[in-house]
């Protein structure tokens, strides 16, 4: 018998989510069954489809029920196994949710080889954002050299990814970020051509600082944002141009809704720029994965593709840790620390 914390959803919240949303609770968790394993977190993974799963409504995979484990990915180690697959002792990165330890029947899990990079990447770069960023320019976008891309949260764990992979293929690479120290890692560590601060400005004025940046137009905007940063693509959007859809941060919590550009507005240059857009998920393409990493994994172990984390110690912190997130708060990809890495 293991006793375990675990975070849960305490309540649904109405537009933005508060710590009273969120509870922490100890129990006691039985011993592994046959085919399941007991693994301790070491790494929690904060993501902001996360607070889509807060919510009760209809979406593309089922809500936490209020009093249910928060959802999340994570790296832990395998403590005791009763599956064929784990060891004790094996490095997984898998489903496990927000607690210390967990129950697995090791559906979703995989191995996590540590000589390859810190174990906590497989969350990030090399991990769920990681693909995201690589499905979303190479498979939806169908990215070429000598195009214009944007990136929406250039600096985060998803943007961070889409401009340097744009970069190495040969794009022209613009950032749009919030704030100037993001921006400046943008251009001076990851490489962005240029990086636009969507926060000392409005739609309008971030539209002609995206004009000059972009000279020859828009050829692929990487949608992870909405907002203000949508306001000031939109109007510099080349013909043809392609809109991967990865996300909307900006409205999840109800802001800025009645100040967004309105929907006839957005059809209107759908249909006029014959525009292409595409949401995705990346679940949908986790086939890919085994491509994804011959691809990627050699250029971070090398120093080409860089990233950058905002670490938080202590499962009782991953509540506000991420409400920061959904703010704009973390530099890079956001993680918990919950236990020790052996």
């Amino acid at each position: 018998m293991t006793e375990t914390r675990q975070i849960v959803l305490a309540s649904r919240p109405e537009g933005t989510p508060t710590p009273e949303n969120f509870r922490l609770e100890t129990v006691t968790l039985a011993e592994p069954g046959e085919g399941e394993m007991l693994v301790r977190t070491i790494w929690l993974s904060l993501d902001p489809y996360m607070r889509g799963r807060m919510n009760a409504g209809k979406s593309y995979a089922a809500p936490v029920e209020v009093g249910g484990v928060m959802e999340a990915g994570c790296v832990g180690e395998v403590i005791a196994s009763r599956n064929t697959w784990f060891a004790s002792g094996d490095i997984v990165q898998g489903p496990f949710g927000w607690a210390d330890h967990a129950i697995s029947d090791g559906v979703g899990v995989r191995k996590i080889d540590p000589n390859v990079a810190p174990i906590q990447t497989s969350l990030g770069v090399l991990g769920m954002p990681g693909i995201t960023a690589w499905v979303g320019l190479n498979t939806i976008a169908e990215a070429k050299a000598g195009e214009t891309i944007v990136v929406s949260a250039a600096t985060g764990a998803v943007g961070g990814v889409v401009g340097q992979l744009a970069k190495a293929k040969g794009l022209r690479t613009v950032g749009v970020a919030g704030g100037q120290e993001k921006c400046t890692f943008a251009v001076q560590e990851l490489g962005y051509d240029a990086c636009l601060d969507h926060r000392a400005t409005d739609g309008a004025g971030l539209a002609a600082q995206i004009a000059e940046a972009a000279p020859q137009g828009i050829d692929i905007y990487f949608e992870s944002v909405g907002g203000t940063t949508l306001e000031g693509v939109l109007p510099n959007l080349n013909d043809h141009a392609r809109i991967p859809l990865c996300g909307m941060i900006a409205w999840y919590n109800g802001k800025g809704i009645d100040t967004a550009p309105p929907l006839p507005l957005i059809w209107r240059n759908i249909l006029t720029r014959r525009l292409r857009v595409q949401g995705f998920i990346v679940f949908d393409h986790f086939h890919r994965f085994g491509d994804f990493l011959t691809e990627v994994a050699p250029m971070v172990a090398d120093g080409r593709l860089r990233y950058r984390e905002t670490v938080t110690e202590g499962l009782e912190n991953a509540p506000g840790a991420f409400l920061a997130m959904l703010e704009g708060g973390n530099f890079g990809k956001t993680l918990v620390k919950v236990g020790p890495d052996p």
